[in-house]
């Protein structure tokens, strides 16, 4: 039933505003199940829209669906007992998550929809389909959805929507007054995007500089007599064996024996030799060397899934490896029982770095707590503190050269992954010791500038999505029209 009330910004086309629900002004309907063997055709008659072609047109800033990856012959149709929606038929998700992401998309031409879609098919002469499709943009679906396991929406909830019904010239007017600042914003977003991807750049470009020499030219020439990496690697290497030894003795000791001769030191495992792959130029006081060698020792966490439990510790795995440090928050928890097995051979420290070993390979964190937790799918680079900064090493891991050196030697096809024998025989960048220490004081000043710059492009792109919705209640309570009849 229509009921009227005073209208506001639409005041010179319409002094009434009919409130009405969706059932009145368009058909509602619902898709169809898509036979297995009727998929994959990429020509045909009838376009076969499913949701995540409403998310492809939705990601790509657009509103028709015009393009499918699945189509179908009109007696391929009938055969299935299929319907055939119109062009202007305004579709979104029915059922699973996706009904909370909100996103809309209008049929472009005569369309099939499946079965987790539904659509709204306007009726002519009394809803403009582009009128129809920005009110749905500010209905959540997401709060009428059915409370269960997978949400859904029923057909009854989207038919008793109320509707502001004003004649289809206010409805055009509406329409056209969104468009002009959606244009705006549209154009102010492809700014603010341009302006990240440049900062994205030009954080590749520090890092690259930063790992080639480039940032410490100046300082190089300041510091001629710094000791160079080729020796700080040989320091290392017989700190490493000076370890070792002391580690063999104290096990000999503790059981009593004694050694009688020199030839337990034959047993000294050298550490991993680099890789082989095309690694840049570098400054000739500079060294590569394997990670092996440069750090205390190259582990990984446990490969196994532990019990889980509701009051323990956390269990850090490659999605909680963040830009921003550690992510502690969306964790599992694992018995401390667990965490002391786990950390017999990956006991983590403060200043050690970690690396994800599967998935999204990479994203190196430094570790800047003394907080226990458990590592699992996660490279461990043990702390070097008197020969190799951290900071330095996690900025090596992230720069483009390693990422480029290491792509080729990842294992595994439907799920990248790195073995440790590759983590031991990374390659790593090696300048002396002050070196690395100037490297990242350098590269911190310059990242800081970027991330705060970043963080303003993300509040003003926040910012412009708030205003996109202000300006879609502000259409629909009238004040729109009224605004822009003022500008």
């Amino acid at each position: 039933m229509l009921t009227s009330t005073q209208g506001h910004g639409a005041q010179k086309l319409s002094k009434v505003v009919l409130q009405t629900s969706l059932a009145e002004i368009a058909e509602i309907v619902s898709g169809f199940g898509f036979p297995k063997h009727l998929q994959g055709k990429t020509e045909g008659e009838l376009p076969f829209f499913k949701v995540g072609d409403i998310s492809r047109v939705w990601n790509h800033g657009q509103k028709l669906l015009t393009h499918a990856e699945h189509y179908l012959s009109s007696k391929e149709a009938e055969q299935i007992k299929t319907k055939v929606f119109p062009g202007g038929t305004v579709v979104f998700a029915k059922i699973g998550e996706a009904i909370k992401l909100n996103r809309r998309a209008i049929l472009g031409q005569p369309s099939i929809v499946d079965n987790n879609v539904m659509g709204l098919i306007p009726r002519q002469g009394l809803v403009d389909t582009l009128y129809l499709y920005y009110y749905m943009l500010t209905v959540k679906l997401g709060d009428i959805s059915q409370a269960t396991t997978v949400p859904s929406v029923r057909k009854s909830d989207v038919e008793s929507i109320v509707f502001p019904l004003v004649p289809i010239e206010a409805q055009k007017c509406i329409v056209a007054e969104i468009e002009k600042q959606f244009s705006r914003l549209d154009e102010a977003v492809a700014n603010l995007k341009r302006v990240k991807a440049n900062l994205k750049r030009y954080k590749a470009a520090v890092l690259k500089a930063a790992v080639e020499g480039k940032l410490t030219e100046d300082w190089r020439k300041q510091h001629p007599n710094v000791e160079r990496a080729s020796k700080l690697l040989e320091r290392i290497l017989g700190e490493r064996r000076v370890v070792w030894e002391q580690q063999q003795l104290g096990i000999m000791r503790a059981v009593g024996k004694t050694p009688d001769n020199q030839s337990w030191r034959s047993k000294y495992q050298e550490p991993s030799p680099i890789e082989p792959g095309l690694l840049p130029p570098i400054p000739d006081s500079w060294t590569y060397a394997s990670a092996e060698s440069v750090c205390r020792s190259v582990r990984d966490g446990t490969h196994d899934t532990p019990g889980y439990v509701s009051d323990g510790v956390p269990l850090i795995t490659s999605k909680n490896l963040l830009p921003s440090g550690l992510d502690f928050e969306h964790v599992k928890l694992i018995s401390r029982e667990d965490l002391s097995e786990i950390a017999r051979r990956s006991g983590v420290e403060h200043g050690d770095v970690l690396f994800a070993m599967i998935g999204t390979i990479g994203n190196p964190v430094v570790v800047e707590t003394d907080r226990e937790f458990a590592i699992k799918n996660v490279g461990l680079f043990k702390g070097n503190h008197d020969f190799l900064v951290s900071r330095y090493l996690r900025y090596w891991f992230m720069s483009s050269q390693f990422t480029r050196w290491l792509e080729p030697k990842q294992k595994g096809t439907t799920q990248k992954f790195v073995p440790l024998g590759l983590l031991r025989s990374l390659a790593v960048v090696l300048p002396p010791f002050t070196e690395q220490q100037c490297i990242v004081n350098e590269v911190e000043r310059r990242l800081s500038v970027i991330d705060e710059l970043g963080t303003a492009v993300e509040a003003n792109l926040t910012r412009a999505n708030r205003l996109r919705q202000a300006t879609l209640q502000k259409a629909f309570s009238g004040k729109l029209l009224l605004n822009g009849a003022r500008t």
